[in-house]
C-alpha cells in the first residue's frame, strides 16, 4: 500500500490540530515519566523500554490503517541505518540531559530543532534560505543562547549543552528523512527507527541494568506507550493538514512541560527560559510559514 504521507489528503484542520495537541501532550507525559524514575536507571535501559513499548503502539496503528506491510518494506536498508544511528544518538543524549534539566528547559532547548534542520538542509540539500528564514534562524539561535548562556557556569550547564547536541542530531535526522522519503515510506522509517533503538538498548542491558519494580516498571512502560501514542498522533495530524499550519502547535509542548514540571517536580521556569522561549517560538513560526509558502514541508513522521 502507499504511504499516507504520499497519498492524496483530505484536509481536516480541526481534527489535525486536535491530534497535534494530543501528540505534544503525549511526548510531555513521556518525558515526565522518564524524569519521575528513581535514580540509577541506565540510559540504555530507558531507551530500551521507551522503544520496545512504543513498537506495539506503532504497529497497532499500522494494522488499524491496513499498512502493516509498509512497516518493513524498504528499497535500501542503509537509509534506515543512517537515520536510526543519528536518531539513537539524539535519543540517548536527550535522556542523559533530562535527568538533570528542568522539564521546561529541556523542552525549550528541543525547540531549536527546526532551526538546526533549516541550516543543515541548506548546507547538505542545497535548500534555499531567503533573508526572512535566515533572520529567523539567527533570532532562534539568540533565543537558545539566552537560555543556555546563563546556565553554563552552574549545575545545569553541561546537561544544557548535551541537550543542545541532541537537538542538533535531531535536526540532522530531519534532513536525512527529507532525503530518504523520496523512496522510503513513512511507516518503514518509523518502524526501523523504533526497532533499532530497541535493539541498541537491549545490547546495553548485560552491562548496565537495574531491575525495575512496581512504580518504576510502570513508568518505564508508560514512557514507551506515551512515546508511541505521540508518534501515532503526529502521523494522524500531518495526514490531515499542512505541516506549515501545524508547526506552531508544536509549542504547546512548553505548556504541558511547564505544567507537569510545576505539579510533579516543583520546577518553575526562570525569566531567561521564558524570554528565550518567546524568541525561539517566534523564529520557529516564521520558519514554518516560510516553508509552507515555498513548499519546503517538514516530514510527516516525528524525528525521534
Amino acid at each position: 500500500m502507499n504511504d499516507p504521507a504520499a497519498a492524496p489528503r483530505a484536509d481536516a484542520p480541526i481534527a489535525a490540530i486536535a491530534y497535534k495537541v494530543a501528540a505534544t501532550l503525549s511526548f510531555a507525559a513521556m518525558a515526565a515519566s522518564i524524569k519521575l524514575l528513581d535514580e540509577g536507571f541506565p540510559v540504555g535501559e530507558v531507551v530500551f523500554f521507551r522503544s520496545a513499548f512504543a513498537l506495539p503502539v506503532v504497529l497497532a496503528w499500522a494494522y488499524v490503517t491496513g499498512r502493516v506491510g509498509d512497516s518493513w518494506r524498504t528499497t535500501n536498508v542503509w537509509f534506515h541505518v543512517s537515520r536510526s544511528t543519528v536518531g539513537m544518538a539524539a535519543m540517548f543524549l536527550s535522556f542523559v540531559a533530562l535527568a538533570d534539566l528542568p522539564l521546561a528547559d529541556w523542552t525549550v532547548i528541543g525547540f531549536a530543532m527546526p532551526i538546526f534542520a533549516t541550516i543543515l538542509a541548506a548546507a547538505l540539500l542545497n535548500e534555499p534560505v531567503g533573508p526572512w528564514r535566515a533572520a529567523a534562524v539567527a533570532a532562534g539561535f539568540a533565543g537558545v543562547l539566552v537560555i543556555v548562556g546563563p546556565k553554563l557556569s552552574f549545575a545545569h550547564g553541561v546537561p544544557a549543552l548535551i541537550m543542545l547536541v541532541s537537538t542538533l542530531c535531531a535536526g540532522l535526522v530531519i534532513v536525512i528523512i527529507r532525503k530518504i522519503s523520496a523512496t522510503e515510506n513513512g511507516s518503514a522509517i518509523a518502524f526501523y527507527f523504533m526497532l533499532s533503538c530497541t535493539a541498541m538498548g537491549a545490547l546495553t542491558l548485560p552491562f548496565a541494568w537495574k531491575t525495575p519494580e512496581g512504580w518504576s516498571l510502570a513508568l518505564l512502560i508508560a514512557s514507551g506507550v506515551f512515546g508511541g501514542l505521540g508518534q501515532v498522533c503526529n502521523t494522524f495530524a500531518y495526514a490531515r493538514a499542512q505541516p506549515s499550519m501545524l508547526g506552531p502547535f508544536d509549542y504547546m509542548g512548553l505548556i504541558w512541560a511547564t505544567a507537569l514540571g510545576v505539579l510533579l517536580f516543583g520546577e518553575w521556569p526562570d525569566a531567561t527560559v521564558w524570554a528565550g522561549a518567546a524568541v525561539i517560538v517566534a523564529s520557529g513560526v516564521v520558519i514554518a510559514v516560510r516553508e509552507g509558502r515555498h513548499g519546503l514541508q517538514k516530514p510527516r513522521i516525528p524525528s525521534v
